[in-house]
């Protein structure tokens, strides 16, 4: 199967196609472009480079898989509403996919992993895995130095991601900073092959955005 793999939840504003057999996932070309200022002007073009260099069009994919997050608010729901509208225009699934899973399975050390992306605010998001990659805490929000104090727990062997660059966490670093569209694709494989029912498109904020609406006028005394 054909499956169309966006995330938008870092930096990097990634589209790629994958083609997805009981192997495994292939990528067979991707649009990555690390500008967090750019999600909303550049995933579109990448999604149509990607495909067109693919040999495909829109009815030739199969599935949709989009990462889910955590993320900042604005850049998070520029993939997930492309996806959303790409499911609904196509007639076809779109399956979310935390993108941390993802990055995890993109650096596949086959060691327990810590990953941790940039969250702003002199915070990171964070999430442990397991040597076969499978999540075994998080997503979380906190800290960096809160986090530290509970890497003894996490029995984590190395790092990855933007936010274990920024932070010195106290463990050896990988390289993988953001997720890949094929990791993306194989971390919802098993759904994808079953052709089981995607879950809902919830975005990982874990916390609130910084931008409120008003919550009423202002009393002016005269």
């Amino acid at each position: 199967m054909f499956v169309l793999a966006l995330d938008t939840a870092t930096p990097a504003v990634t589209a790629g196609a994958v083609e997805l057999t009981a192997d495994g996932p292939r990528l067979i070309a991707q649009r990555v472009t690390v500008d967090p200022k750019a999600h909303g002007e550049l995933l579109t073009p990448h999604l149509l480079e990607a495909l067109a260099e693919a040999g495909l069009v829109f009815p030739d994919l199969d599935a949709i898989v989009v990462g889910s997050g955590p993320g900042p608010f604005t850049g998070l729901r520029v993939g997930l509403v492309t996806a959303a509208a790409l499911g609904q225009a196509l007639n076809r699934p779109v399956y979310p996919v935390p993108t941390t899973d993802a990055i995890a399975l993109a650096a596949h050390t086959g060691q327990p992993l810590l990953v941790a992306t940039d969250a702003r605010r002199r915070e990171v998001y964070w999430a442990a895995y397991d040597a076969a990659g499978r999540r075994t805490d998080g997503p979380h929000v906190e800290s960096p130095a809160d986090l530290v104090a509970k890497l003894p727990a996490l029995g984590v062997a190395h790092a990855t991601g933007q936010g274990a660059e920024l932070y010195d966490l106290g463990l050896p670093v990988l390289d993988t900073r953001y997720p890949t569209p094929d990791a993306l694709v194989k971390a919802a494989a098993a759904d994808l092959l079953a052709g089981a029912r995607p879950a809902a498109l919830t975005p990982l904020y874990l916390r609130r955005p910084d931008a409120v609406a008003p919550t009423g006028r202002k009393r002016v005394l005269k």
